[in-house]
């Protein structure tokens, strides 16, 4: 009994020490080596460098074009039919208090949307959804279609999304991506993907001569931040470009930094949330189309006055009769400059932490958060307006500081998030040791991907001017 107990004690040291050796072997310290230094900004620098040799901006007479392809799925389907949006039931995407329920019908219908824009044989197109996200998988096939017909690159195609977190789930893969979207169906990525390509090829085959104008108004009552409180700062402008058609339709393009959430998790209906208001508002108003881009809404959330969809209405109502309230200020023009400018980014390493100064190693964190080392950034320039699309939730407080950057270059910028991959939240670097959500959960890349970011930004929108 005693050799018994002896060897039963030894197995069990033996096994404490497998964990403990694994838990040690399992971390390592933060990277806290400034990002000019790394090699994964010089591979990024010279990527750029390299892209200087392509002519980006045209200057001339305008053409513009409008499309738009239901998103709403149809449910309680025999079988899955994705090519029509079809299925037999989907969840929500946006709260992990769901967790991954279907959805129980329709509320208002969601959209693929896009704006494209042509100078002097050179063409732009804005195309957004109402969607928690653009998944990298669904603008992946969305550009393979768009490169057949009607022939677009990705630097041309500036993806974007409300961040409705009522809309499709069930498109991503992995613990993360599923907490938030529910259980992985591959066809929704198929029906997503069709749709956002539908509404770009309509768009582009919509193009006619033009006026564009754009404009910004101030609407601090209806965002907060989040984070900080009143001790941070929040971007409480909506920026705005209106096209107008010779002879033909509208379209108003706008972006603000809060967080569509006005819904909460308890809805388990399709809807677009305040921004689905401001759309049909501005619809209804112009007799046109409207398309809605979540800005910087890192730590920016809604002050509706009020929840569900009554609050939804009050906010996107009141935000789009400030809008129309100010189109008739707004001097349009035919002629203008259009440009686009692209670049794939190297990611710094993974830093999922459990702890403050420690992160699984990277080896590790690949297996919970499976994502590419590369990433997306894109510059399109609108007159002197240069319009910046960053694959993740920005913080409105650097957006904040990269309008400043341009502004004193006599441009201005609007930052949206979302453009066709995901990859968590980049929120300033002073914000970095605080507990929650943000900062600890959803900060990927650790503590210099922020300034990291920020510095490609101001390059590539000086590479447009």
């Amino acid at each position: 009994m005693k050799q018994l107990a002896r060897i039963t004690g030894t197995a069990v040291a033996a096994l404490l020490g497998l964990v403990v050796g694994a838990l040690v072997t399992g971390f390592e310290g933060l990277d806290h080596q400034p990002f000019i230094r790394a090699d994964y900004h010089a591979r990024t620098v010279e990527r750029l460098r390299a892209s200087t040799n392509r002519t980006r901006v045209a200057w001339g007479l305008l053409e513009a074009g409008f499309g738009k392809a239901l998103l709403t799925p149809t449910l309680d389907a025999n079988t899955d039919d994705p090519v029509h949006g079809k299925f037999a039931s989907l969840p929500l995407a946006g709260y992990g208090v769901r967790r991954g329920r279907p959805a129980t019908g329709v509320h208002d219908d969601l959209w693929a949307k896009a704006i494209a824009a042509r100078v002097a044989g050179r063409t732009a197109v804005w195309v957004g959804a109402d969607a928690l996200i653009i998944p990298r998988e669904v603008s992946q096939e969305a550009m393979r279609l768009l490169a057949e017909d009607p022939g677009l690159s990705r630097e041309q195609v500036y993806f974007g999304a409300t961040h409705t977190h009522a809309s499709l789930g069930g498109w991503g893969e992995g613990v993360v991506a599923e907490a938030f979207a529910g259980p992985y169906q591959p066809g929704v990525r198929i029906w997503m993907a069709r749709q956002l390509a539908a509404a770009a090829r309509a768009a582009v085959a919509n193009l006619r001569p033009a006026e564009v104008g754009q404009g910004r108004i101030e609407a601090p009552e209806f965002v907060r931040n989040r984070l900080v409180g009143t001790q941070g700062e929040v971007d409480s402008e909506l920026s705005y470009a209106v096209f107008k058609q010779a002879g033909g339709s509208t379209a108003v393009l706008g972006s603000y930094a809060a967080h569509a959430t006005v819904l909460s998790g308890g809805n388990m209906e399709f809807s677009g949330d305040y921004p689905g208001y401001w759309q049909r508002e501005i619809e209804s108003a112009t007799k046109g189309m409207a398309l809605f881009l979540a800005g910087g809404v890192g730590s920016h959330s809604p002050r509706a006055g009020g929840g569900g969809f009554a609050g939804a209405e009050n906010m996107g109502r009141a935000l789009a009769k400030r809008v129309l309230d100010d189109l008739g200020c707004v001097t349009l023009t035919n002629t203008v400059a259009l440009g686009a400018l692209g670049c794939d980014v190297d990611l710094p390493e993974l830093h999922v932490r459990l702890a403050d100064d420690w992160r699984l190693r990277p080896v590790f964190a690949r297996r919970l958060l499976p994502v590419e080392s590369l990433t997306y950034l894109q510059v399109l320039r609108l007159g002197p307006t240069v319009w910046i699309s960053t694959p993740c939730d920005f913080s409105g407080e650097l957006a904040l500081e990269i309008k400043d950057f341009m502004r004193a270059r006599g441009a201005d910028a609007v930052v949206t998030s979302f453009n066709g991959d995901y990859i968590g939240y980049v929120i300033p670097a002073r914000y970095y040791h605080m507990r929650g959500y943000e900062p600890r959960t959803m900060s990927f890349y650790g503590p210099c991907l922020p300034d990291y970011f920020t510095a490609l930004i101001r390059t590539m929108s000086l590479m447009t001017m």
